[in-house]
């Protein structure tokens, strides 16, 4: 990886500090973190740039791309499995990719001297898989200028919005440099969102990972749980939070949500576990606990609002309340998005294998994957595979999961339902990608056979 980082470095250190770069980024909360850590490092360095966020790769975007008129163009958090594209419509420009994504079969062993390709898939080492985009990224700034370490909480917050665990691999060195630059304590305490800033009964009514039965979901389950619990919501005058409880309330709490959980499968480290919490910011800050922060930028990416993302990255505080604004409209659209689902969940296509839930124009595109991930930790669907689908202008977003314990590549059965008209990208796990929206009832067709093969083959 290092050599990797080195080549690449050497190659961009050459470049014409007067010439402006291109950043293209992705929109979630680990493609906002490495576009704003690779911002940050660039000012810090006098580097002109113009950067933005794209929701996904296709060919259309890469086509309007190559039409700007910039010599050097960055890829951060995708592109990894768009190399031939990218080859073919970028011949005379300078093209930097830090990605951590699968990288296409076909182009994998792609070779091109105008194109600089930093991914740890290229390394045939497992611990070099636990990095996010981000991190990716970080260890770039880092070899370029050492007081970037500063800058590591960042990538850490990337790595959370991806589900990664911080302590194998990569990760595991950049959690080590944020700690000592001081940026990141690390606390034992419920992983709920919420924990620093939020009322008790509304950090357990909107908790979904974990999940608890009768509880999430339910207003009056969360107010009656803490009431069975005696644990009062309230000191007289204000909604109390997480930290205020005192350490036997807090037992009495892990020891009822442990009690609720006990019909579900699932690691004991989903209840307590590490939480990472940002020494700079003060305990009631939206953004102090890093998973809070990775929901927020989620968020802004999701509601198309990547300049208030950025800025929660370079520490604007002047913006945390439109973030907060922000995050109440995201809350309101998964909501809904959430309704639907239930509203409807006879009318899709299904068996006891797989869902496929065609949202049309009733979710968000942006929203569609948010809503398959808080459904793939729904423990009541068991071992499934989940296709979303919404509507996005003149095409469709294809977002696919799993739930429970299925093994399986995810990006090679999207490949087998749609391998000559889809444009695909993600994860073993995490997946989705873009079809023409003539093409729907098409992929539905293929998605149905591919998917009942499959549940007749694990029969």
């Amino acid at each position: 990886m290092d050599n990797l980082i080195k080549n690449g470095s050497d190659k961009f250190l050459v470049l014409n500090k007067n010439k402006p770069l291109r950043i293209i980024t992705h929109n979630d909360a680990d493609g906002l973190t490495s576009g704003s850590i690779l911002i940050i490092a660039l000012s810090r360095d006098e580097y002109k740039f113009v950067a933005s966020n794209v929701k996904q790769l296709d060919d259309k975007t890469i086509e309007d791309l190559a039409k700007e008129d910039y010599e050097t163009f960055i890829f951060t958090d995708l592109g990894s499995g768009y190399l031939g594209k990218i080859k073919k419509h970028f011949k005379d420009k300078n093209i930097f990719i830090l990605d951590h994504h699968e990288i296409d079969k076909n182009d994998f062993a792609l070779d091109s001297q105008n194109i600089v390709h930093i991914n740890p898939k290229l390394i045939n080492e497992n611990d070099y898989n636990y990095v996010s985009g981000a991190g990716v990224v970080y260890l770039f700034i880092k070899f370029l200028n050492k007081r970037n370490v500063d800058l590591s909480y960042l990538a850490l917050i990337g790595a959370i919005g991806d589900l990664q665990c911080l302590n194998k691999g990569l990760n595991s060195i950049i959690l080590q440099d944020a700690i000592n630059s001081g940026k990141i304590e690390i606390k034992k305490g419920l992983k709920l969102f919420g924990y620093q800033s939020r009322a008790i009964h509304k950090v357990l009514q909107y908790s979904s990972d974990p999940f608890i039965p009768g509880v999430s979901g339910q207003e009056d389950g969360a107010v009656n749980f803490l009431n069975e619990l005696g644990i009062d919501i309230n000191n007289g005058k204000h909604y109390r939070k997480l930290t205020d409880l005192d350490k036997e309330e807090m037992q009495r709490l892990i020891a009822g949500i442990i009690m609720k959980r006990m019909g579900i499968e699932k690691d004991p480290d989903d209840v307590i576990g590490d939480l990472y919490l940002l020494k700079d910011e003060e305990d009631d800050s939206i953004i102090k606990d890093a998973r809070e922060f990775s929901t927020v930028l989620n968020c802004c990416g999701r509601m198309d609002a990547f300049s208030i993302g950025v800025g929660l990255c370079f520490g604007n505080k002047n913006i945390r309340s439109k973030a907060e604004e922000l995050l109440k409209s995201y809350r309101i659209e998964i909501i809904n998005a959430l309704n639907y689902y239930y509203d409807n969940i006879n009318d899709f296509p299904k068996s006891d294998c797989y869902i496929i839930i065609n949202a049309k124009d009733n979710i968000r595109d942006t929203i569609i994957g948010t809503l398959m991930t808080i459904l793939s930790k729904n423990n009541n669907l068991g071992n499934m595979v989940l296709i979303g689908m919404a509507y996005r202008e003149d095409s469709i977003k294809i977002s696919a999961r799993i739930s429970g314990k299925v093994d399986i590549d995810l990006r090679e059965v999207l490949m087998q339902i749609a391998p000559d008209y889809g444009t695909l990208g993600g994860h073993k796990q995490a997946c989705g990608g873009l079809i023409k929206r003539d093409e729907e009832k098409l992929f539905i067709d293929r998605a149905t056979k591919v998917l009942n093969s499959m549940e007749m083959a694990q029969r």
